[in-house]
């Protein structure tokens, strides 16, 4: 037998045992792209995944971290889900690529109602919620190394997209002792020539901050004086509190470049039905290659999902339902007051009480709860209490001093939920007292 032989004959026969056949078979790891580096979401993140096997392994999870309102009992509006039910039949097909004519003449007409200047069909998109919008502004606009300046803390969706289309988050404080308002010289001073947008969540999320027109005037000022275009996210510019009223930003000014953002998520409790907006409003002339460059996107995706566009007209010029929530004896306005009492009763325990949105975000003294490393923190929470939240890092605070919840949960969940945590709370002070 020839040597070439005998190798031939050795080879075949270790291609039969296991290991081998396993390392044959194993091709080359595959990693995600050096894009995805710095980007992060952490309100669905690892911790919710941990809360995911508690509860397969059987135990029930109070989920205070997400602001998806349906499992709470929070329904739809009936006359939108009728409507959206009897035009499924209408909605097999692609509608254009921004949206069904309908659905953005409704929301045209709503823009008015904002006060909002110069707003035609053309100026409107419709995507699969803000998210996907969001998402789609950044891809458009940026080039790598560009920067955009963010709320600290912010909807950590903003970072994520900016960092996804190769900008540089540049994150500006928000004053907790001035109900946390944006710092104005803190955002100036992040200014550089490679600064291109200012981001707007008004009202906020997480703090539950609403903007006085004075303020939004100033934020005007300054992306005048820098050629900024301005991004609203406005998502919950109906969940306001004790009688208080929103401005837009993009209707204090027409010579400068706003998109807003805005959809039925939140203010019509349709999560689901992935239906949000944005509104290009302002000086347009100079950014015509910008928009189109949000055309081309809007058309990559073809279209957004058509049955939840069947909502938005309905929804729009339908009865506002959302009033009776966040009226003085309203469900929202309730548990708001219910949670944030609790929470600042707890020793070491303060929080600006919210004037919108679905949202606390509570400080921790840190001389009474040093933690180092606050997503830990929730997730010891997680494991002693069964009760998910999210970590002020989450949103990009700087601080591990800070978390938010939901108050989304009937009042008897509330309470369990608040006392689970004042309950920790104090469990923590006594382990680390001294």
């Amino acid at each position: 037998m020839t040597r070439r032989a005998e190798l031939s004959i050795a080879s075949k026969a270790d291609a039969k045992t296991p290991a081998a056949a396993a390392e044959r078979a194993m091709p080359a790891a595959l990693h995600k792209s050096a894009k995805l580096a710095n980007v992060c979401y952490d309100i669905r993140g690892p911790v919710l995944s941990r809360a995911k096997q508690l509860e397969d392994e059987g135990h029930r999870i109070v989920k205070l971290n997400i602001g998806n309102l349906a499992p709470f009992g929070f329904e739809a509006p009936e006359e939108i889900v009728v409507d959206v039910i009897h035009n499924l039949r209408e909605a097999s097909g692609y509608s254009e690529s921004k949206g069904m004519f309908a659905a953005r003449k409704a929301i045209m007409h709503y823009t008015q109602q904002k006060k909002i200047p110069g707003v035609g069909i053309e100026d409107i998109y419709i995507g699969n919620g803000v998210s996907e919008l969001i998402v789609m502004c950044m891809q458009a606009l940026l080039n790598n190394g560009d920067e955009v300046l963010i709320p600290a803390p912010d909807y950590p969706l903003w970072t994520a997209a900016v960092s996804l289309s190769g900008g540089v988050p540049q994150h500006y404080v928000c004053d907790e002792s001035a109900d946390w308002l944006p710092d104005l010289d803190d955002i100036r001073a992040r200014i550089t020539p490679q600064t291109r947008a200012l981001v707007v969540i008004n009202p906020n999320n997480p703090t539950g901050a609403l903007y006085p027109e004075e303020m939004l005037l100033e934020l005007v000022e300054i992306a005048r004086q820098h050629n900024l275009v301005v991004f609203a996210d406005e998502i919950y510019d109906k969940t306001l509190f004790d009688g208080r009223s929103h401005t837009s930003i993009a209707s204090l000014a027409d010579d400068v470049l706003f998109v807003t953002m805005n959809g039925l998520s939140k203010n019509y409790r349709a999560c689901g039905y992935r239906a949000g907006w944005m509104v290009v409003s302002g000086e347009k002339r100079h950014a015509q290659d910008y928009i189109e460059g949000l055309t081309i996107l809007a058309s990559m995706r073809l279209c957004s999902n058509v049955p939840g566009q069947w909502a938005i007209q309905t929804a729009l010029g339908g009865y506002q339902s959302i009033e009776e929530l966040i009226a003085p004896d309203g469900r929202l306005t309730r548990q708001r007051d219910l949670a944030w009492e609790m929470l600042t009763a707890i020793p070491g325990v303060s929080c600006v009480k919210p004037k919108a949105a679905l949202y606390l975000f509570p400080r921790l003294d840190p001389a009474r709860y040093p933690i180092r490393d606050d997503q830990k923190f929730i997730l010891q929470l997680l494991e002693e209490e069964k009760v998910l939240v999210v970590q002020g890092s989450g949103f990009n605070w700087p601080q591990p001093d800070h978390f938010r919840v939901v108050f989304l949960p009937h009042e008897d969940d509330l309470r369990d939920a608040m006392g689970r945590i004042e309950r920790f709370l104090g469990h923590y002070r006594k382990r680390h007292a001294g």
